[in-house]
């Protein structure tokens, strides 16, 4: 019989990691509480220790790189959009 894997919300392992992390219970009766395997409980709030420094930093995945192009992308559309309005107008106003 095989088990089946459960996908978890991530608003549901920060909620777990946190509570991990305040220390006021162990892991082992949060993974109870949460009918989660302890070692997933120790995980998660080793990933929210790991990853902390990044809710400060800069965004998570994105480069400045990657803000120019989409920047770049969104002037070009707004070029031509704008382009074919005044067209539009000169030939309805002209």
């Amino acid at each position: 019989m095989s088990k089946t894997r459960r996908n978890h919300a991530p608003q549901f392992k920060a909620k777990v990691a946190l509570e991990a992390l305040a220390g006021e219970k162990t892991i082992h009766e949060i993974a109870a509480k949460h009918q989660v395997h302890p070692n997933q409980v120790t995980q998660w709030r080793r990933q929210l220790i790991d990853q902390a420094a990044e809710v400060f930093g800069k965004s998570a995945g994105k480069t400045p790189a990657d803000d120019r192009e989409a920047l770049l992308a969104k002037i070009g559309e707004l070029t031509v959009q704008n382009d074919f309005f005044a067209r539009v107008r000169r030939r309805d106003h002209g």
